[in-house]
């Protein structure tokens, strides 16, 4: 298909053809105002599309320009017309552009060139499809301006990326930019700092999260859920240390595939090469391996949150979401075939209790190797095709529906990832089971069956929700700052209403401490209203406000977050209620 004469934007696949010929009138209207930018590639992309350009010098003030041009093209409604060419044809054609000249040159012998024409004026380098012509675009919007290293590479040279949107209708822009407006308004980054929940300091270095007393209340929210969620599911707990030598990943597999991601640990007494742990699975391995094991003792299942550490490139940093230093609720489980399928129902029903309480919905992703670079992957294809038969046919008989992704499986074996859409509808790879049959064999894990012969168990790997860190970052904005009382590091303010009360609001503030809830108490020299304002700008649940009435009934005033509502209540009532909202980690009041 080398153009689309009607496009479904509802469909996943013509909305990326729809942004892909976007990001072309991007292009062509940035060779129209500045004739001696170089172009470079502009693909379609989750939301919207980007193109790399050198040669441009630009600011934000000139993004109204460019779609102005664009708005230009798209009225000239011009044809998209594809040309297959030699490679002699499509280097003449490109001789001024050096990017296309190297991408032209790194194809293939036997690769179809293929070229798009834009009316008679822009020619870009592209395998399509496109939409038929220009005019088939609604309304376009570019966001942002950034620098990109061309090709990814740290080495080459610092390029313009412009990025952008564009929708069939202004209705539908319109709402995409509230939705972005509001996800700035919720940037983790921006409400960790304001809530003192996470730092970053350039001494300790980029990608290293500092959680702060506040912070780590939050974080050890999460990880004690997932502790409690994985105990009744018979995980045992185990610490493995952050450093490993490489002869673990050798045999793992990990040393080829994942060396680049891994830093290194210089000894100074020892030769070895040793490598900071960017997972716990090859550990786990040594624990199982240290005895013999029978078909009776199966399954063991052991559980981690030792720290971890990836090479991520500085570029791609990003808050929480993408670090350098992170924990994860790591789980490995070795079992027998027969117990496989109850392993993988256990983990999904603890990975549903817990996306409950978060508030998310979720869908599973079946991630699946990808056939055509089997390179990618260890293990044969006997090996990948019963473990992949064996995912597909539990999640038929089941009944759970999927998605098959393909080229989304890790590189030792197939995987269902829980795929959660948050408040603002985005979506978040969020927890994994895995089924393993690669690194039982390398490592030559044994059980001794019933008929006295040894075999090799199944190695699943699963993670409830992931790392505390990248999860915490999603939840501070599905949330916007504002959790649910057990999530919240700052669950009670008790405020007075004037001096002669602090001793009153000091008692209330003691007696639910002894409750085990979260309080805090505002004791400071100024009004009773700066108090409450301050209290709200830190979203606490509850602000309780006691002066001469509430001393003298044992009661306590409660203004609910987010509400009008201010309900009188004995002080004794508001701690059961709060406790019951607590224990039973409910998503809004209980009062």
């Amino acid at each position: 298909m080398d153009v689309i004469e009607k496009v479904n934007f509802a469909n996943e696949k013509d909305k990326e053809v729809y942004w892909h010929t976007t990001a072309h009138i991007l292009a062509a209207a940035v060779k129209r105002l500045y004739p001696t930018t170089t172009i470079a590639i502009g693909p379609a992309i989750e939301n919207g599309f980007y193109y790399d350009f050198d040669n441009l010098n630009i600011i934000e003030e000139d993004l109204k320009k460019i779609e102005e041009e664009m708005s230009k093209i798209i009225k000239e409604k011009l044809p998209m017309k594809k040309e297959v060419v030699s490679k002699k044809k499509a280097l003449e054609v490109f001789k001024k552009e050096i990017y296309k000249t190297e991408l032209i040159n790194d194809l293939p012998k036997d690769e179809e060139i293929s070229l798009y024409h834009l009316g008679k004026e822009f020619t870009d380098l592209c395998r399509g499809p496109h939409l038929a012509n220009t005019g088939m675009i609604g309304e376009v919007k570019l966001l942002s301006i950034a620098g990109a290293y061309w090709r990814g590479d740290e080495k080459n040279k610092m390029l313009t990326r412009l990025y952008g949107i564009s929708f069939p209708d202004k209705k539908q822009l319109r709402v995409y930019l509230e939705l972005l407006e509001e996800a700035k308004r919720r940037d983790h980054r921006k409400l960790g700092k304001k809530l003192d929940l996470f730092v970053f300091s350039e001494l300790v270095g980029p990608g290293l999260p500092l959680w702060t007393p506040t912070g780590n209340i939050f974080r050890n929210e999460i990880i004690n859920f997932s502790r409690e969620l994985q105990n009744a599911i018979g995980y045992q707990e185990v610490h493995t240390p952050q450093i490993t030598k490489a002869e673990l990943f050798k045999i793992s597999g990990h040393y080829n595939k994942y060396k680049d991601d891994m830093f290194k640990v210089i000894s100074n007494y020892s030769k070895d090469e040793y490598f900071l742990k960017p997972m716990n699975c090859p550990n786990h391995t040594q624990i199982y391996a240290s005895l013999p094991r029978s078909y009776k003792d199966l399954p063991i299942r052991y559980a981690d949150f030792a720290m971890l550490y990836r090479d991520e490139k500085p570029g791609e940093l990003s808050g929480l979401a993408r670090v350098r230093s992170f924990s994860q609720d790591d789980g490995h489980c070795f079992c027998t075939p027969e117990q496989m399928k109850e392993e993988f129902l256990n983990v999904l029903k603890c990975i549903n209790a817990a996306l409950k309480v978060y508030g998310l919905n979720y869908y599973v992703r079946l991630s699946l190797r990808d056939e055509n670079a089997k390179e990618k992957y260890l293990g044969n294809d006997e090996i990948w095709n019963k473990s992949q038969k064996a995912l597909k046919d539990l999640l038929k008989s089941e009944k759970i529906s999927f998605v098959e992704a393909p080229g989304e499986a890790a590189f030792y074996g197939p995987k269902m990832d829980i795929m959660a859409k948050d408040a603002l509808n985005r979506e978040w790879q969020i927890s994994t089971i895995q089924l393993d049959m690669n690194l039982p064999e390398r490592f030559e894990l044994k059980y001794t069956d019933k008929d006295n012969t040894e075999k090799r168990p199944i190695m699943i790997h699963r993670a409830l929700i992931g790392s505390p860190e990248r999860f915490g970052a999603v939840l501070i904005e599905h949330f916007a700052g504002k959790f649910p009382l057990w999530l919240n590091p700052r669950q009670i303010l008790v405020v007075p209403v004037a001096e002669n009360f602090n001793k009153y609001a000091q008692e209330v503030c003691d007696s639910l401490k002894a409750y085990g809830l979260r309080v805090d108490i505002d004791l400071r020299e100024i009004t009773m209203n700066k108090k409450i304002r301050d209290g709200e700008m830190l979203y606490y649940n509850y602000i309780l406000v006691v002066g001469e009435k509430e001393a003298s009934t044992k009661s306590v005033n409660a203004r609910i977050r987010d509400t009008k509502t201010q309900k009188t209540l004995t002080t004794q009532n508001f701690k059961e209620k709060a406790l019951v909202e607590y224990k039973k980690r409910e998503l809004k009041s209980s009062l």
